[in-house]
């Protein structure tokens, strides 16, 4: 008997975005039998030892509006992936970085909001790590499925 082992892919995407404005993640294919899962979401400002306090998110629907003074962190919206918060304050010296995401698989485009609540003219960089999945026909409706769901309940 053979075994063998299975082969982790690991896809990565990066940006650098300034306050307001949201990134799409190209995820999709025709039939949707790929499937990915976040394993790593991490945030760094662009100017590091700026005051700065940042937030981004990452969502399984286009948003239709992304705030540019305070975000809201919702985890008990379907749609919200991941959230990360970077906060540096000029007179502490120290860095608070948090980063929280759902190992929930997708199958659809994903989108990047970035919030910036101090001087609203700081960009933040992203950096995201997911996991390339081969989706069997079940798995592929289920999750094509919730993405139906989602867009029908966000009223796009």
């Amino acid at each position: 008997m053979e075994c063998y082992a299975r082969v982790q892919v690991i896809k990565t995407f990066r940006g650098l975005m300034g306050d307001g404005e949201q990134d799409t993640i190209v995820l999709h294919t025709n039939d949707g039998s790929t499937g990915y899962k976040i394993v790593k979401f991490r945030l760094m400002p662009e100017k590091p030892y700026s005051f700065l306090s940042a937030t981004m998110m990452v969502w399984k629907v286009a948003q239709t509006t992304v705030p540019t003074s305070t975000a809201l962190v919702d985890f008990s919206d379907n749609t919200l992936l991941a959230a990360g918060n970077w906060v540096y304050g000029s007179g502490e010296g120290n860095i608070d970085d948090v980063t929280i995401f759902d190992r929930e698989i997708f199958n659809q485009d994903i989108y990047v909001t970035y919030t910036e609540e101090t001087t609203s003219t700081l960009k933040c960089n992203y950096y995201i790590e997911l996991e390339q999945i081969k989706l069997d026909l079940s798995e592929n409706t289920v999750a094509t499925l919730k993405d139906i769901r989602n867009v029908k309940t966000q009223g796009l």
